[in-house]
C-alpha cells in the first residue's frame, strides 16, 4: 500500500475532497467509497456543493456523511450552473490539497493516497488521474473497444495539454483567487478554461496514472449521438480558449475544417472497424465544434438539467 507520508520540508496534512452534485443519487455510492479511503497521515474532509435550485440532495449527502462516518460539509449552491458548484467547494476549502471527483464516480482505496503520492514526488501543482469507464453487459461491443467515455489528460510535446475536474488534486496555493468560469457553466467547459489559466500561469502539472476512478455509463450516455454532443462541445470550448489565447477566427476555423476532413477520410478507411470508424467520427465532431466557436456559433448547454 502506498504511504504517501510527508516529508520534514512540508506541513501537507489535511485534504478536502469536493464534490459537485445535481439531481444524482449515486452520490451516496461515491461518498461510500470515500468512506474507504486509505490515506495514512492525512485527515480527509468531504465537501459536497448541491447546484439544484432547491436543497435536494442535503438529505442523501447529510445521511452518508452520518453512515459512513465521514467528516463533511454540504453546501446548497444554486442553481444550474456548475461553475457556481465548483467555485463554491474551492471557497469552503481550506486544506493545502484540494480534490475534485464526480457525483456519478466511485473511488478506488488507494486513490487519493495515488494523487498525493504524485504530488509530493513530483511538486506538481495539479494532478489528474485516471477515469475508467465501466460499461452495462448490453453496451454494443463497438463501445468498450473504442472505450471513449474513459478520460485520461491529452499530451503534446510531452507536456499535458488539458484538465477535468472529474479526478484531480490541486495544490490550494496553486489555484488561489483563480476561479471556474460561470460563462462555462450550463454549456460544460469551464474546466478547460481554468486548467488553461493554471497552465498559462506556469503551474505544473502531472498525470497520476494509478490513480482510479470509476464511472458507470448510463443507457442515455451509451450511444454515438451522445458521444458526438460531448465532442462537438469540447470543441467549442477549445476552440474559445484558443481566441482568448489570441487565435485568429480564420485560422482557427480553417485549421478546423482541414482536420474534421482528416477526420472522416480516416473514418472512411476504417469502415471495417466499429469502434475505429466511431471514433475518427467523435474525433471529427471536435473540430466541428471548433469551427463552430470560430464563427460565433452559441455554445451546447449540457448542464442545468436532470441526469442519468
Amino acid at each position: 500500500m502506498i504511504n504517501p507520508a510527508v516529508s520534514s520540508a512540508t506541513t501537507l496534512r489535511d485534504v478536502d475532497v469536493c464534490v459537485c452534485t445535481f439531481r444524482r443519487p449515486s452520490v451516496a455510492d461515491l461518498l461510500a467509497s470515500l468512506a474507504r479511503m486509505e490515506t495514512p497521515g492525512w485527515r480527509m474532509r468531504v465537501i459536497v456543493a448541491d447546484n439544484d435550485d432547491t436543497p435536494s440532495g442535503r438529505e442523501t449527502v447529510e445521511q452518508g456523511f452520518a453512515t459512513y462516518g465521514l467528516n463533511g460539509v454540504y453546501i446548497h449552491a444554486p442553481a444550474r450552473n456548475i461553475s457556481i458548484a465548483r467555485n463554491a467547494c474551492l471557497n469552503a476549502a481550506t486544506a493545502p490539497l484540494v480534490a475534485f471527483i464526480d457525483d456519478d464516480e466511485t473511488a478506488r482505496p488507494d486513490w487519493l493516497a495515488e494523487l498525493i503520492a504524485s504530488a509530493e514526488t513530483t511538486g506538481a501543482g495539479v494532478v489528474f488521474g485516471r477515469v475508467r469507464a465501466v460499461y452495462d453487459n448490453d453496451a454494443p461491443a463497438w463501445m468498450p473497444a473504442a472505450d471513449l467515455h474513459s478520460t485520461a489528460p491529452p499530451f503534446r510535446n510531452g507536456k499535458i495539454a488539458g484538465g477535468y475536474t472529474c479526478n484531480v488534486l490541486m495544490r490550494r496555493d496553486a489555484v488561489g483567487a483563480l476561479r471556474f468560469d460561470p460563462v462555462f457553466g450550463k454549456s460544460g467547459g469551464e474546466d478547460t478554461t481554468f486548467f488553461s489559466q493554471l497552465q498559462s500561469d506556469g503551474v505544473p502539472m502531472a498525470f497520476a496514472d494509478r490513480a482510479v476512478t470509476d464511472d458507470p455509463v448510463p443507457q442515455s450516455r451509451s450511444n454515438l449521438a451522445w458521444l458526438k454532443t460531448r465532442s462537438y462541445r469540447a470543441g467549442q470550448t477549445w476552440g474559445l480558449v484558443e481566441l482568448r489565447n489570441g487565435k485568429s477566427r480564420a485560422v482557427l476555423t480553417v485549421m478546423a475544417m482541414v482536420k474534421t476532413a482528416i477526420c472522416w477520410g480516416l473514418a472512411a478507411v476504417q469502415f471495417w472497424s466499429p469502434a475505429g470508424w466511431r471514433k475518427a467520427v467523435v474525433r471529427a465532431q471536435l473540430h466541428v465544434g471548433v469551427m463552430a466557436a470560430a464563427t460565433g456559433k452559441a455554445p451546447v448547454e449540457l448542464y442545468g438539467e436532470a441526469k442519468a
